[in-house]
């Protein structure tokens, strides 16, 4: 086989497979699979699935945490900046690991202490069934040591179309 004959091949399976993922049907939205319903910090009802087709940024945090979480939420400040930069509405969902602990009260008073308070941005308590679906879903790893939540920093981003890209 000539180079020029696997040069010509190699661009026909690259086009061909190119064709073939572009064909392919759409997967079901990631925001569809997390659980819909969820309290927020005003302790009203919040439907997650309301969110589609816009970009949503989403990542978990512990009230508590006086390492991981503030890093994140300078992260999210920053991403918040960045699409204000770029003119690009978006959201900015952050759920609570620790529901018994993390109640709609001590969500409204770190999103007040920490000065979080625009309108896009939603810290949202669900159930320890609903939390440990949304981690699941969206590969968040948590678990409790005595009465702390040890955990990494992880945010995801939902593109307009539900494409799931991670640390955007």
């Amino acid at each position: 086989m000539t180079r020029h004959s696997f040069s010509l091949i190699a661009l026909l399976v690259w086009l061909f497979a190119g064709a073939a993922l572009q064909a392919a049907p759409q997967q079901p939205g990631v925001l569809e699979s997390l659980p819909r319903v969820w309290r927020d910090d005003a302790g009203a009802w919040f439907d997650l699935h309301a969110l589609g087709n816009q970009p949503v940024v989403l990542t978990m945090a512990y009230a508590s945490c006086h390492r991981i979480c503030p890093m994140t939420m300078q992260r999210l400040q920053r991403l918040q900046e960045s699409f204000d930069a770029r003119a690009v509405a978006a959201e900015f969902v952050i759920v609570g690991y620790d529901p018994e602990t993390d109640d709609t009260a001590a969500w409204h008073r770190y999103r007040r202490n920490r000065h979080l308070m625009r309108a896009n941005w939603h810290f949202l308590v669900g159930s320890p069934q609903q939390v440990g679906r949304f981690a699941r879903v969206l590969g968040f790893d948590f678990w409790k040591a005595d009465d702390h939540v040890m955990h990494d920093s992880r945010i995801v981003y939902l593109d307009p179309r539900g494409a799931l890209q991670v640390d955007p």
